[in-house]
This record gives structure tokens, sequence and C-alpha cells, in this order.
């Protein structure tokens, strides 16, 4: 491994996530997120979405509702949203239901969150999607001061805090990280701004350097310590057949279940996939951009996948 201040960590995707044809299975996800802890992962992590997709429509469980119900099946496994919607939620409601998630965990809770980028949702929940970016900035302000301090008077938009105090506080003190995705430049520098990090996906190892450098950059000319952030990337991967043969069976289900958000450094071609010996030497390329964490995304959530990534790769990239 590259010569680090601290050990990459691992963690899964999970499934609340499916393509048209599927439904999410609870009982399959919580048998994955049992494994996952017993196998020594660090975190699992759930997509976010209220509504997605029309012709075809992608059936997705709420994030936060099978993160409690994973909490409640796993004692030491972390827990996160990768990522949530910030801007659709009430965040009064929403520092609530956190603070009470990391309650019930006991302090297992990342909160990954970004703007937003389907503009149907947006519209029929009743947020203007075209102010999500000023929105986000409000709504994380409100979370971080329920959180922190005592007492919050604030009158935002439609939202008038009067002495409000929200208890009991997030288990974490003074709150649970909150890592900020996207990829726009206002988002790097909010990341270095206000974050406790920064959370993408499907980014190759020269992008994400490129970006991750920008995020260090910017947080010194905010007086802050680039080294108290943390970098996480989230990774398809296939381990089995060699690259040749695994490359179109991976890159079928990337086309017909994932998306590329426009103007952003993600790409398809990110995917890991061949044998152990390819993997690792693909995901090494990764660890050496000093990236804190990867989130990898098992080929279909199969469970042998899950036992190849966790048994044979994880350990030759600890090495």
């Amino acid at each position: 491994m590259a010569n680090r201040q601290k050990p990459i960590t691992f963690g899964f995707a999970i499934k609340n996530f499916v393509g048209p044809e599927e439904a999410p299975d609870v009982d399959e996800i919580l048998r994955y997120a049992e494994r996952a802890e017993a196998l020594g992962l660090e975190s699992l992590w759930a997509w976010d979405h209220v509504l997605l997709g029309v012709k075809p429509a992608f059936p997705i469980l709420d994030s936060l509702s099978i993160l409690t119900a994973i909490a409640m099946r796993t004692s030491r496994i972390k827990l996160g949203t990768g990522i949530l919607v910030l801007p659709l939620r009430n965040p009064v409601v929403l520092a609530k239901i956190l603070a009470s998630l990391d309650q019930i965990s006991k302090g297992r809770l990342i909160l990954g969150a970004a703007s937003g980028w389907y503009a149907r949702e947006f519209d029929a929940v009743g947020v203007p999607f075209k102010q999500r970016g000023r929105i986000f900035d409000r709504n994380l302000e409100i979370l971080l001061r329920l959180w922190e301090e005592h007492s919050v008077t604030a009158q935002m938009d439609e939202l008038n805090l009067r002495e409000a105090v929200l208890l009991p506080k997030p288990f974490q003190k003074p709150h649970p990280p909150v890592l900020i995705g996207g990829y726009a430049e206002k988002v790097l520098r909010r990341v270095a701004r206000v974050g406790d990090g920064w959370l993408t996906y499907f980014y190759a190892p020269d992008a994400f350097t490129q970006s991750w450098k920008k995020i260090r950059e910017y947080a010194r000319q905010y007086g802050r310590d680039p080294r108290t952030l943390s970098a996480t990337n989230q990774l398809a991967i296939y381990v089995g057949p060699q690259k040749s043969e695994a490359d179109p069976l991976m890159r079928h289900w990337l086309e017909t279940e994932w998306d590329i958000a426009a103007g952003s450094d993600s790409t398809l071609e990110h995917a890991i996939r061949g044998t152990v010996k390819e993997c690792v030497d693909q995901l090494r390329a990764h660890v050496e951009t000093g990236v804190d964490r990867l989130i990898l995304i098992p080929y279909r959530y199969q469970p042998e996948q899950v036992e190849l990534i966790a048994g044979e790769v994880i350990p030759r990239l600890m090495q």
C-alpha cells in the first residue's frame, strides 16, 4: 500500500435501489448487511431517491428506513447514506430523524448528502429545482445548528425556528460525519468550507486525484487543515472471469441500471472487473490516490461476489 496517514477502509453499497423489473427484498438486504459485518467491512451505504424514473421507473426503498432496520440487526458496521438528496427534506424533521438513527445505532451514522439532479422528484415534492444548491446550504446549516446548539432561533425562508431545541442530540459529538457529494467547482468549495469530507462515485483514479487536490487546496484557503477531511469513492466491481470476458457483463449492468451526471468526471469506464489479480491491480491505482474509503458495489450484489471481495480482494490490497 501507499504510505498513508491512516489505513484505507472499505464499505459495500446495499441493494435498496434495483432495476425496473425487480423489487427490493428486505430480507435479502438484512442478510447481506449481517454478512458484511461478519466479514469485517467498515460500512454499508444506502442509495437515496424519493421518486426515480417514469418509463421505466426504478424501485427504491427509503434510505433512512432501511438503514434503521439494518441498525437493529447489526452492532458494529457503520451506516451511510450514499447519497441523501438533502434539499428534498424538511431540515428540522430530517435533523430529528438522523439524530434518532444515530442514537439507535449508537453512533454509527455517516451522512452523505448532495443537492440532487432529478428535477421530477423536486417538482413532486414542491422544492424549486433551480434553487437546490441554495436550499442544500440552508438545510445543512439548520441540521448542524440543531445538532450543535442547545437552542436555535432563525428565520430562513418559510422556516421559523423560535428557540428550537432538538433533543436528544446525535450520539456522535458534535454530530455524525457529513460527507458532501458532487462534482461542480462550487460543490468542491462547499466540501472544503463546511464538510467533513467528499463522497463521489464512478471516478477513475486520475479524475479523482484532480478534484481531491482542488478540495484540499480550497480547504487551505478557508483556513482549514486538509488532513481533517476524508475522501470516499464508490466503485462497481465484478470479480470472476478475465477482464475481457467480465467487461461486457459489467457494461450491460451499468448501462441498464446506472446513470452518469452530465458534466461530471464520473464514467462507466471506472468499473473494476476481472480476475482477483486484475481487480486488485485496478483497485491499487485507487488506493494510491489517497482516498480514505472505497465503497464497492458488488456485481448485481451477488453473495459470491461479497465473499470474493471480502475474502480475496481486500486482504491483498491491505498487504
